[in-house]
This record gives structure tokens, C-alpha cells and sequence, in this order.
């Protein structure tokens, strides 16, 4: 029986899915990490959990944790990411400019790839780096 939990796949088969299916696996982890972060950090309870959740993980909030990161991302991350920023992407929420749109895709894209490479150590390093500013304000 496959593991989905800790799926690893070969760089061909990794390779062979569009940027727009690793970041559509991606965006499923980010919101898997914001969650477990928010609970680990008590920082609401019912509706305000929600309302938490839902603003960390809003285009503009990921772009801006994105530009966070780019300064600690390595040449094969940083391709993924420019990958990602290069999609086709058809439609763009109002509550977003393009831009950061593409960067959340961007950065979607890359935990995506990360998460099928099992790199949860990497992934654990650059949330950390993404929310450090939040720690501080706990």
C-alpha cells in the first residue's frame, strides 16, 4: 500500500507533472503547515481559526512569505519557484494582484515538489523563515 504521508517519487516522474499540479499539491501543504501552526500556537479558537487560517494562506500573505524566502532558496529551488511563477494561470482571484497570485503559485509550486522529494526538513525550514515575523507577535 503507497504512503501518501511520505510519498517519494523519481526526479523523472516529479518532472513530469505541470507546475500547475505541484502547486495544487503544494497549496495543500501550506495549508496543512498554517493550520498545525495556528493550533500549536493557540491562536483562535472556532470562527477565528477559520478567519486566521484563511488570511495566512490568501494570495497576498503567501506572496509576501515567498519574498521571505527567496534570499535562502538554492539554483534547483529557485527554478522550481520560477517554474511555478511562469504558469499559465487563467483566472486571478479579485482579493489578488497577478503578481502575487503567481508568486503564491510560485511558492505553492515549490513546497509541491519539495513535498514529493520527502524534503519535510526543507519545507520545515523555510515555514519557519516564513513565519517568523508572526512568532514574534505571539
Amino acid at each position: 500500500m503507497e504512503d501518501y504521508f511520505d510519498l517519494h517519487m523519481e526526479e523523472d516522474q516529479i518532472r513530469s507533472i505541470s507546475s500547475i499540479g505541484l502547486a495544487h499539491l503544494g497549496d495543500a501543504v501550506y495549508e496543512l503547515l498554517v493550520r498545525s501552526w495556528l493550533c500549536a500556537h493557540g491562536r483562535a479558537t472556532g470562527k477565528g481559526l477559520h478567519r486566521a487560517a484563511v488570511e495566512l494562506v490568501r494570495a497576498p500573505a503567501q506572496a509576501a512569505r515567498a519574498e521571505r524566502i527567496l534570499p535562502m532558496l538554492t539554483g534547483e529551488e529557485l527554478a522550481v519557484f520560477k517554474r511555478g511563477r511562469n504558469a499559465h494561470v487563467h483566472t486571478v482571484p479579485h482579493s489578488a494582484s497577478r503578481s502575487d497570485y503567481l508568486k503564491a503559485t510560485a511558492l505553492e509550486c515549490l513546497l509541491g515538489y519539495l513535498y514529493l522529494h520527502g524534503r519535510r526538513e526543507r519545507i520545515n525550514a523555510l515555514f519557519a523563515a516564513m513565519m517568523k515575523e508572526e512568532e514574534h507577535a505571539t
